[in-house]
């Protein structure tokens, strides 16, 4: 049995709980002693009472507390489909109520309502999306990352549908990924926690094929003729283009990064620079753009990693090894994240290495190869497939025992290979 306690408060402790004072406060701590004790079933008819009785002002706690047993009583209920409906519409209001009538909690109040928004009528992507645009619009810069990656995702499925148009769209994805990178965020976590949600936003974006190049070429080349040295514009232009499929080739993309390049100098500007000539087959200019993107004192060393990875992929592809092998060689100590890809690509590019020599010269690369390989599986082991694929097709290609010995060589052997301005000391293997 539950003793409930006596409340005795003066008159002027008693204003605050309206005009049923009493009854007020008596329902706030029958309520409030079964919450404490965990006897939800019947704490929810006494706040229920409290909350029609007692003004939401006088305390907090009506309100939050009224969440989480209203969120129970629709977990409890989900059959029902009508009674549902207009437990969600209360647990809405609670939300409004908190961050009306205690401002300083306004932000944990809204973004608390997208959320049950988001995980209870998912089904009303219109309902939704509408209450996650009022949420953007009176938090601002304090709206949680989840909801602004939720707010762009139903803004998606409207355009799916047709509600949207192509330009709103367009719009919305731009704004919120600007309002994530504003976040400051508090820990490690939630840094990394932002970062998901962006990439999530950006992938969404190219995965939903809402503008086509043509559709970007359309909305934004005449804003450019308008506005040629806007370098925000510009530089949201060249963005925009860059998500797009084959969109980077165009005049419009040229000129939006000659005025970024020319304004404002950057590592971004650089970058993009070698995006166009290397759509363009223009290899020795994209080379020179993304080393001055790394050079750049603007770049930091975790972005440097990723182009240097990129520039050596680009290198390899088109016939420079040596400088490929030179930029996948600093990846690992800048980023470990990419040390995997890295040593993948340094065994790849080993691996097709033509050397000249004897015998064992010309097949030495591929004792390079296998060691970078296994780096590469150590490294990150999701590659591990794929690196054991290539030691099986690189071990193939080891000289035979016999070939070794006239070379005067054994198994276990150090050796230093020296190819096509690429340089490594590698163990002697052989096959039967």
């Amino acid at each position: 049995m539950v003793v409930l306690p006596s409340v005795r408060l003066s008159a002027q402790d008693m204003s605050k709980y309206g005009e049923n004072a009493e009854e007020c406060v008596k329902y706030l701590s029958y309520y409030t002693e079964y919450y404490k004790q965990k006897n939800y079933d019947d704490a929810t008819p006494n706040w229920r009472i409290a909350y029609k009785l007692c003004p939401a002002t006088c305390s907090q706690n009506l309100l939050i507390h009224g969440s989480d047993l209203v969120s129970r009583l629709i977990a409890k209920n989900s059959k029902d489909a009508a009674m549902v409906a207009g437990l969600v519409d209360t647990l809405l209001t609670l939300q409004d109520q908190r961050a009306e009538l205690y401002p300083k909690y306004a932000a944990t109040a809204l973004n608390n309502k997208a959320t049950y928004a988001a995980k209870y009528l998912s089904k009303d992507t219109k309902r939704v999306y509408g209450i996650y645009e009022s949420v953007i619009a009176s938090l601002g810069d304090k709206t949680k990352a989840s909801v602004l990656f939720n707010d762009f995702k139903s803004a998606v499925d409207l355009y799916g549908e047709g509600s949207l148009d192509t330009e709103t769209v367009l719009n919305l994805y731009q704004r919120n990924i600007e309002m994530l990178d504003a976040i400051v965020p508090a820990s490690d976590i939630e840094k990394k926690q932002i970062s998901d949600f962006r990439t999530n936003i950006e992938n969404l974006f190219i995965s939903s094929k809402v503008a086509t190049c043509d559709d970007l070429l359309a909305l934004f080349g005449p804003r450019y003729e308008a506005n040629p040295n806007d370098l925000a514009l510009a530089t949201n232009i060249v963005k925009m283009l860059s998500l797009a499929e084959d969109c980077n080739s165009n005049d419009l993309f040229l000129n939006a990064v000659t005025t970024m390049y020319k304004l404002e100098p950057s590592a971004a500007a650089a970058y993009y620079l070698y995006k166009l000539h290397s759509s363009k087959g223009n290899v020795s200019d994209a080379v020179k753009y993304i080393q001055e993107a790394i050079d750049r004192e603007d770049s930091d060393v975790k972005q440097d990693a990723a182009y240097l990875y990129e520039l050596a992929v680009y290198c390899f592809k088109n016939g420079r090894s040596a400088s490929a092998y030179e930029a996948a060689s600093k990846v690992p100590a800048m980023d470990e994240s990419l040390a995997g890809k890295a040593y993948l690509l340094i065994g790849t590019i080993w691996g097709s290495a033509a050397c000249g020599g004897d015998e064992i010269a010309r097949r030495a690369p591929y004792w390079v190869a296998c060691d970078y390989m296994n780096k590469a599986k150590a490294a990150d082991p999701s590659l591990t497939d794929d690196a054991n694929r290539y030691i099986g097709q690189y071990s193939r290609y080891f000289p035979p025992a016999a070939d070794a010995f006239m070379y005067d060589v054994t198994n276990g052997q150090s050796y230093t290979v020296v190819c096509g301005g690429m340089r490594a000391t590698t163990t002697v293997r052989t096959v039967k």
